[in-house]
């Protein structure tokens, strides 16, 4: 092994040992373990949230795997229809000056799959720096022709269960798209605009309470005010019992409606009078679907104002006998011209009474950035409700598990208010609807088109004419556990490998996706007894990672950090360029330079995937969100050197050494030779073993890397490794004790990789195949290695509480060392006090290791009443451990020291507490900083105590 550890040196090399070998695929073997990676966008590159829950997925599969299971990891890409158009159409437009329509359908898509061929791979590529042992030649895409082919079956069989239908409804609709969006794809921001009262005349000379002829509605979209079909007021309200039924004149176009009664408004805000507008509002819609109200249109696909509004029955179908008439000066308008156009006539014509700013969320389409539009168009939809029972009843049975199970609180509450799915988009890239017309406007549903001419005995001459729209996204990785298995074919694979195991997820998307593959799995899926089949068995919830202040990562706000950075490294100047690249704003700019020069003065430097990796585990506490702690991977870059070298000390004592025959179990056999840190080292890995078990099993991986870590780190290296050395150092160590002692460092440092491989692969296979030839181990990779199970013949209670007792005293010497500021090279005396003979036996058994722990000049044992002299102390247990001061501080001068150490210490603290107390720092300071001066003074204050209780020790001495 090189002398440092250097990861670059070796993660490339093994990943492509392994992927060559093809070791991440199943083995045929044992019983079948399987996980379908969430398909990350074609268009997309790692990010943290990928690391995050990557690493999560490949630790439970190689766990898996070296647990003897036939183990599948499923990966793929999903085409992502918005983004990738965008993207290949922004590309056209740069490099060519064309759009998609000069191009045409066909020639555009062939664009987007050259595109994809050139660049769709990169996070892939990227999945492999994290060390990922997915199926490779599983790969599978959402737009691979038998995955199209298992979207239209899908679709026709839900259709032919009377669970599709087309119809007119509101959705959520990109102006700048011209497409439908899921809510996924909708951001909602905080924006200061305006609340405008208006004047709505009472029709036929009605009166308030108060004799107005008119009442006043409040609203943030003047233009929608085009649409009206009703006004709505509480019908609790006493201030408009007696108007409840009356009509009032809708302004600018002089439209009689109704004024209506619903629960749906607010008596404390506003004025307690809403206008409706069904056809362009979510909330309206509802109100008019319970009120029997119109639907008038009054926009284009575009977002302008359109020559004649349109009117609908709740149904769908056309309604006469409204004018839908619309002011001829505002036709054409593209919507907020057409506010500022109203707002103005209305101001005009004396009928608006007042503007007020206000606070409120816009919706905006999170690729396009344009506003979006509630707006009425023909969709396809999923009925969902009957979809709905069987998923509901498959968790509430235990057949999927939420981890934690909290989340299954949030799946309930949505899954029983469930809506009808929009599964429609107006995108050329996608999974082209399935649906024909004929030239009578009848509608064919079918797998293909000879499929439909066949099925309805329609000949070739026939004209049919195929719908222009493509699948949602989320219909078709709805079904990806099966379809990326062979289904609708009943292969192999899919017997084998559905239901899968675990779902790796995030809170955001249980219903947008988790949810949806339930429905689907559970509705399209029977096992062989015709029950039907979830798609897994867990769902576990990750929390979101954020940046070191809490705040979400993203883009705009430059803080992102990329992931290959962090295992790399960056410089800072080509850092701040990453992060200011796509920011149109200088002045944002500059900001985000600034902080992140502030942040990271000296870049990011290369810590190797592993310490990654470990870092990420240390932080998956189920389901909360995590703070990311650039601290905390500089700590698991460290214990990745920590475990190099402590290796390098194994191999450099025992290569070419005799290790002797294997050992047996203490407990089973005392005389087998092992002195007390042999037993003891042994007995520990056993609880280790144990311990990580449970916790991989329950999801707790931060639990399992915690007492990993607290075992290499303490146990092994900062212990046993010392320990080994009076051994291996000693000329009056026999032969065969020196052989056990490096058996036993070989064997607990082989079975330490194999425990940690899951975690660390690239490390552990380094230093495994290093090991292994020791031990003449089989094999050829860790990874297929079995994983350690937990041997109870080598527990030795007895070895660990003697032991206890020893590190009980060596870290009571260590503490009063520091304490009293003696260095570490000084050789110190020592006299214990016990009236336990258990404990004078175990000073008796440990008194070479304590005096080479502690380094220590002499060791005594007091008898009771032995008068001592002036001595620092400590206990342990019963034990009283007394270190004499004589000749080992001068008193005056380290209470001089100490003195002005508190003095500074709380000069500190008054500042601190000052700034505190000021309520104008406490109003305008982050909430980040408040935290972290409260922190601080925290911290202050125990050392302030600490100080104190050294002043008074050394007072008395």
């Amino acid at each position: 092994m090189d002398k440092t550890y250097n990861p670059e040196a070796i993660e490339q090399h093994w990943y492509q040992t392994w992927e060559k070998n093809g070791w991440f695929s199943p083995s045929g073997r044992g019983e079948a373990y399987s996980i379908m990676i969430p398909p990350p966008n074609v268009t997309g590159s790692l990010h943290m949230g990928h690391a995050f829950q990557h690493a999560i997925m490949d630790a439970l599969v190689r766990y898996r795997r070296m647990k003897g299971r036939n183990t599948l990891w499923q990966v793929g890409t999903d085409h992502a229809g918005i983004a990738t158009q965008m993207i290949v159409e922004r590309k056209l437009l740069n490099e060519e000056q064309k759009t998609r329509h000069d191009e045409g359908r066909e020639a555009f898509i062939d664009r987007i799959w050259g595109w994809k061929k050139e660049s769709g791979g990169l996070i892939t590529k990227q999945m492999r720096r994290l060390g990922t042992s997915t199926d490779w030649p599983g790969e599978r895409f959402t737009m691979d022709e038998d995955f199209c082919g298992a979207v239209n079956e899908a679709f026709v069989r839900l259709y032919e269960d009377g669970l599709i239908y087309r119809g007119k409804r509101l959705v959520n609709w990109d102006p700048q798209l011209s497409t439908a969006l899921s809510d996924l794809e909708v951001e909602n921001r905080e924006k200061q605009g305006h609340m405008w009262y208006l004047r709505y005349s009472l029709a036929d000379g009605q009166k308030t309470a108060e004799g107005e002829s008119h009442i006043l509605i409040a609203t943030t979209r003047p233009e929608t005010l085009l649409g009206d079909s009703a006004v709505a007021v509480h019908p609790d309200d006493p201030a408009w019992q007696d108007l409840i039924g009356k009509e009032v004149i809708v302004p600018l176009v002089n439209r009689r409606v109704s004024i209506v009664a619903d629960h749906y408004v607010d008596r404390e805000k506003g004025t307690g009078c809403v206008k409706m507008t069904p056809a362009h509002d979510f909330n309206d819609y509802e109100v008019g679907k319970r009120c029997g109200l119109a639907l008038i249109n009054v926009m284009t696909t575009d977002g302008k104002i359109r020559a004649r509004a349109e009117a609908f029955a709740l149904d769908g179908s056309p309604l006469t006998g409204i004018d839908t008439a619309l002011p001829a000066d505002l036709q054409g308008l593209d919507r907020f011209a057409a506010r500022k156009a109203i707002v103005a006539r209305l101001e005009q014509e004396g009928l608006l009474e007042k503007v007020e700013n206000h606070t409120l969320m816009v919706p905006y389409g999170d690729r396009s950035g344009a506003v979006v539009e509630p707006l009425l168009t023909d969709q396809w939809f999923v009925r969902t409700q009957a979809l709905a029972g069987p998923a509901i009843e498959a968790v509430e049975k235990g057949r999927i598990q939420f981890v934690p199970k909290q989340y299954e609180n949030m799946y309930f509450a949505w899954m029983r208010d469930i809506q009808d799915w929009c599964i429609s988009r107006q995108l050329w890239w996608g999974h082209r609807i399935p649906a024909w017309y004929g030239a009578d406007g009848e509608i064919y549903i079918g797998r293909s088109e000879s499929e439909v001419r066949t099925k309805h005995g329609l000949a070739d001459h026939i004209e049919l004419r195929q719908d222009e729209d493509v699948l949602d996204t989320w219909f078709s990785s709805a079904l990806w556990t099966f379809a990326t298995q062979g289904w609708p074919e009943q292969s192999e694979r899919l017997h084998t490998f559905h239901p899968s195991d675990v779902l790796v997820t995030g809170f955001d998307i249980i219903f947008f996706w988790v949810a949806r593959m339930i429905m689907m799995s559970l509705h399209l899926l029977r096992d062989e007894k015709g029950h039907r089949q979830v798609p897994f068995r867990y769902v576990y919830v990750t929390g979101l990672i954020r940046d070191e202040n809490g705040e979400k990562m993203s883009k705009s706000k430059g803080n992102v950090i990329d992931p290959l950075d962090m295992i790399d490294g960056i410089a800072v100047d080509e850092l701040v360029a990453k992060r200011c690249a796509n920011l149109m704003q200088p002045q944002k700019a500059a900001g985000i330079a600034k902080r992140t020069r502030k942040t990271f003065p000296d870049g990011i430097g290369a810590h190797g995937t592993d310490a990654l990796r470990y870092t990420l585990y240390s932080l998956a506490s189920t389901g909360r969100d995590i703070n990311w702690d650039m601290k905390r991977l500089e700590g698991y870059r460290n214990f990745c050197n920590k475990i190099w070298n402590a290796v390098q000390y194994v191999l450099a004592n025992c290569e070419n050494e005799e290790l002797g025959a294997p050992l047996l179990p203490a407990a089973a056999n005392n005389s087998a030779g092992m002195a007390l840190p042999e037993r003891w080292i042994r007995s520990r890995l056993q609880h280790v073993i144990a311990k990580i078990e449970s916790s991989i099993n329950s999801f707790r991986l931060d639990h399992a890397t915690s007492t990993l870590y607290g075992f290499i780190w303490n146990d092994f290296c900062a212990w046993y490794l010392e320990l080994s050395k009076s051994v291996l150092n000693s000329d009056e160590a026999t032969a065969t004790e020196k052989a056990t002692t490096r058996r036993t460092l070989v064997e607990v440092a082989e079975v330490a990789m194999r425990l940690t491989h899951p975690f660390m692969p690239f490390l552990t296979e380094e230093i495994w195949q290093r090991l292994k030839p020791l031990l003449q181990l089989p094999g050829e990779t860790v990874m297929n290695a079995s994983y350690p199970v937990a041997d109870r013949t080598w527990l030795d209670l007895p070895a660990e509480k003697d032991m206890d007792w020893l590190q009980g005293v060596v870290t009571a010497i260590r503490t009063i060392r520091a304490q009293m500021n003696i260095g570490p090279g000084v050789r110190l005396p020592l006299l214990l006090r016990t009236p336990k003979p258990q404990d004078r036996n175990r000073f008796e058994q440990t008194a070479a290791w304590l005096s080479s722990l502690a380094r220590l000049q002499s060791v005594s044992l007091l008898e009771e009443g032995q008068p001592s002299p002036a001595c620092s102390t400590a206990l342990v247990g019963e034990t009283e451990v007394l270190i004499p001061m004589a000749n080992l501080i001068d008193r005056d001068q380290e209470l001089a020291r100490l003195n002005r150490e508190l003095s500074r210490t709380e000069e500190q603290i008054g500042r601190i507490e000052g700034k505190l107390t000021n309520a104008q720092f406490v109003q305008k300071a982050p909430a980040a900083v408040i935290d972290r001066e409260r922190a601080k003074l925290d911290e202050l204050s125990v050392a302030k105590s600490t100080l104190a209780e050294k002043i008074e020790v050394i007072s008395t001495l």
